[in-house]
């Protein structure tokens, strides 16, 4: 082994075969597919389609231009894109879990205000 790769100097190098570049592809037009679908037939909110169709682009684009990948593992200070991925990958779930925890939580607050004012409602009747 050279000093360098010992050092971690290399470069990140993506090493795609073409059969894989194909497939990954196919597979990130396939998901695009999907969530323009859900979209299409509203069973995909508005304010969430703009996340998943971001993300499906983001594939697509990790997919067709590996040389992404490299650029990623550059900014990261990685020096294998594999790990530059995962951490990305990671990113956004965290992103996505976070997200989602909060509009748990906002809805939560709704319908216990909706329970509350239902039962002052139906109080009000029965009184009436």
């Amino acid at each position: 082994m050279t000093v360098a790769v010992l050092l971690g100097s290399e470069e990140p190098v993506v090493h795609l075969t073409t059969q894989a570049r194909v497939i990954a592809v196919l597979l990130a037009l396939g998901f695009l597919l999907v969530v323009l679908e859900f979209i299409r037939s509203h069973r995909l909110q508005e304010r969430h389609s703009v996340i998943w169709f971001l993300l499906a682009l983001g594939m697509l684009v990790g997919a067709a231009f590996p040389q992404s990948l490299e650029l990623l593992a550059r900014a990261i200070g990685v020096r294998d894109t594999n790990v530059a991925l995962f951490s990305l990958i990671l990113l956004v779930l965290l992103g996505l879990c976070f997200y989602f925890t909060v509009l748990l939580s906002r809805q939560s607050e709704q319908i216990t205000r909706l329970a509350q004012e239902t039962a002052i409602a139906r109080a009000e009747r029965d009184e009436a």
